[in-house]
């Protein structure tokens, strides 16, 4: 990263939960709370993808399905008005029209208001039930946290960077990544988010799972990328808190020393 930046102004939390199988979703979410205990003066909280139900739980699925105002966004919001703080809720299954299934994520602001919904846009195949069970969503919604502008993506999203581009051309500068990525491509993870965070000039923080998944393990690893690609903090393979700080103004400070982004080439 260039000479002379410090790190301030923003705390970030990832609160990376087990996959391991827990016996239902109020175990889960108790679970949360445990880990969010000791939890202070946190400007952002960050939870794991599918963490109510389990990514791997495929069969559960439909049965686990929410409305937008149901248990997991109750308890996002409960999380946010308790700690004072932005809470990205990790993400569920939600029970959008009709019959419809999608893997959403909601943002909630201080004052335990909704101030983005973003459905999972690239759903797993590879030894997965995800893409046949779910509609994708098309959006990518950018708003305003404290002093960034923030983007969402969900898990296998890290493998597209068109649309980590689409919410960069609105403006981001930090993107919140929940995720119930595998432990037999830690390398992958690891390499992914440190690109869309260089690549973009932009700071990522990726929420993981850890533990046993439905028998798959997960990689854990929690991570927090600066816009120069450095990594600032990184989690184990157990659960845990993970917690840094971050600097608001670092995305301007490097995005002005070095343009490289005003010479792409849209096409």
């Amino acid at each position: 990263m260039p000479a002379g930046v410090q790190y301030g102004c923003m705390r970030i939390a990832c609160l990376q939960l087990s996959g391991q199988d827990l016996a239902d979703g109020m175990a889960r979410r108790s679970a949360a709370m445990g880990l969010a205990s000791t939890l202070a003066d946190a400007d952002l909280i960050v939870l794991p993808e599918l963490w109510p139900v389990g990514f791997f739980h495929f069969d559960d699925y439909a049965d686990s399905a929410e409305p937008l105002d149901g248990p997991t966004v109750e308890f996002a919001v409960g999380l946010a008005r308790e700690h004072g703080c932005w809470v990205h809720g990790g993400s569920f299954i939600e029970r959008g029209a009709g019959s419809e299934l999608h893997n959403t994520s909601v943002l909630i602001d201080p004052a335990g208001e909704v101030s983005l919904l973003y459905r999972k846009n690239h759903l797993f195949g590879y030894e997965s039930r995800e893409a046949q069970l779910l509609v994708p969503g098309t959006e990518a919604p950018v708003i305003p946290v404290e002093e960034l502008r923030v983007g969402a993506a969900t898990c296998y999203d890290l493998r597209f960077p068109e649309l980590f581009r689409v919410m960069l051309d609105q403006g981001a500068e930090l993107f919140c990544v929940t995720s119930a990525w595998p432990a037999s491509r830690l390398d992958h993870w690891r390499t992914l988010c440190q690109a869309r965070a260089v690549e973009n000039l932009a700071w990522l923080v990726a929420c993981n799972a850890a533990g046993i998944d439905n028998g798959v393990p997960l990689a854990g690893h929690s991570i927090i990328v600066d816009p120069w690609g450095g990594i600032v903090a990184e989690a184990g393979t157990d659960p845990e808190l993970l917690v840094a700080e971050i600097d608001a103004d670092l995305v301007r400070k490097v995005r002005s020393e070095y343009p490289f982004l005003s010479d792409r080439k849209p096409r």
